[in-house]
């Protein structure tokens, strides 16, 4: 008669048993992550304790113009300089980690980034402080990359969402914390940020050195010819250009949705940091459980979707006024970007050949870059010339090139490939 009569059957005792670990089960938000490697929860584990004592970057410009005494303008061109490099450097390091391994690349990384950011407070002039961020950029910018192309190779192909989705779990749990951290301790010392960047960076590498991890295979074949830039495949290269527009729309939330929202809309500074506190408990309490969801939907439903919810989001603060109704906005490309990201960074990895996934990453993580570099320069353009009206009005049809275009996206069959120890 099915379960519901087997359970009717059953001695009251097997009842209460069962339905115990039901309840722990649904109170759990992060309960479809159970299956994942053991590797994949060590690699979340030392992204956490990095990200935790990310304190240097948010506060840098505060660093140089008012311990350093730079002018904002050379400032900016200071944190300019940084960000070119690791737009370029990304598809660089992400075909390193392909030849030599996305591990050793991580942990690379992560000692050499605290050795940087031990030397730093050492610069003084604006050349050596150029120099720094470059050597900086250079060093620090290798294990986002590597770390999600490890990701990748670690999780079987269907729960790769899942894993991209704890992936970002640990980056916003530790994004909550070193900021937070890092604003009392600018009060006392900016160079104590630092010294902490340092610490957590120095302690993530220990991890990854100190557990015993048993590295994915990968694929290189160093007896095979030179092949061809990534940007060769077209799908890649449509992927990318089809995400960009969507990219552009949603880091306006770090340049024009402040402006907007406290200089035009007269909200509080402190409401705006309330609005980020919504959009990082959203995402820890339910992206994973929402990816788990959606994770049969095919690559267009779901970029499509993810793109129209961020798209939507943006979009509606041109008629939203009040504070609840703003919320619902923040809340709309949430969803969007829970959706939007986990897909795309699994889709990124199943259009790619395993011996060139840390390059096509590496293209991936170059269009976050350029869009992060470009849109909020954009957009503050536009909301300076036409208003905040016209600005998010626009983010309408710029992000509904994405929708159609990620709708349309196709995947590849990847041919067998030798394989090597990592």
């Amino acid at each position: 008669m099915g379960a519901a009569s087997r359970g009717l059957d059953s001695r009251p005792g097997e009842r209460v048993a069962s339905v115990a670990p039901m309840r722990l089960s649904v109170l759990n938000p992060w309960r479809d992550l159970a299956g994942l490697p053991r590797e994949s929860w060590l690699i979340a584990l030392a992204t956490l304790v990095n990200r935790a004592g990310t304190m240097v970057m948010p506060f840098l410009v505060l660093f140089l113009t008012r311990d350093r005494g730079l002018a904002p303008s050379r400032a900016g061109l200071a944190i300019a300089v940084y960000g070119v490099v690791a737009l370029v450097w990304a598809p660089v390091v992400g075909r390193a980690g392909d030849r030599f391994g996305q591990l050793r690349v991580v942990k690379a990384s992560l000692f050499s980034t605290a050795a940087v950011l031990l030397a730093m407070p050492l610069a003084h002039s604006y050349g050596a402080i150029l120099g720094g961020l470059v050597l900086l950029a250079l060093v620090s910018e290798p294990v986002r990359t590597a770390t999600m192309a490890l990701v990748s190779h670690l999780a079987p192909p269907e729960r790769r969402r899942q894993a991209f989705a704890l992936n970002r779990l640990s980056v916003n749990l530790g994004m909550s914390i070193g900021p937070t951290v890092g604003g009392f301790l600018a009060e006392s010392s900016f160079r104590s940020l630092f010294w902490v960047d340092a610490a957590t960076s120095l302690l993530a590498g220990i991890v990854l050195v100190a557990v015993p991890f048993r590295a994915p295979r990968h694929f290189h074949d160093p007896t095979a010819p030179p092949s061809a830039s990534a940007l060769s495949d077209r799908k890649l290269r449509y992927a990318l250009l089809a995400l960009l527009p969507v990219l552009l729309v949603f880091f306006q939330h770090v340049s024009t949705m402040p402006l907007f929202l406290v200089n035009t809309l007269g909200f509080r500074t402190s409401v705006f940091g309330a609005l980020f506190a919504v959009n990082t408990l959203v995402i820890v309490f339910t992206e994973v459980r929402l990816n788990t969801l959606t994770g049969h939907w095919p690559f267009p439903r779901s970029l499509a979707t993810g793109a129209l919810l961020s798209t939507l989001g943006f979009a509606a603060l041109a008629v939203a006024r009040p504070l609840p109704l703003v919320v619902v906005t923040v809340l709309l490309w949430t969803l969007g970007e829970m959706v939007l990201f986990p897909a795309a960074a699994a889709y990124f990895s199943d259009i790619s050949p395993p011996s060139r996934r840390g390059e096509y990453l590496g293209y991936y993580t170059m269009a976050f870059g350029l869009a992060f570099t470009a849109g909020p320069w954009l957009g503050t353009v536009v909301l300076e010339h036409w208003g905040g009206v016209a600005l998010w009005t626009l983010c309408l049809p710029v992000g509904s090139l994405s929708v159609w275009a990620l709708s349309r996206v196709s995947g590849r069959e990847e041919p067998a490939l030798r394989t090597t120890a990592s």
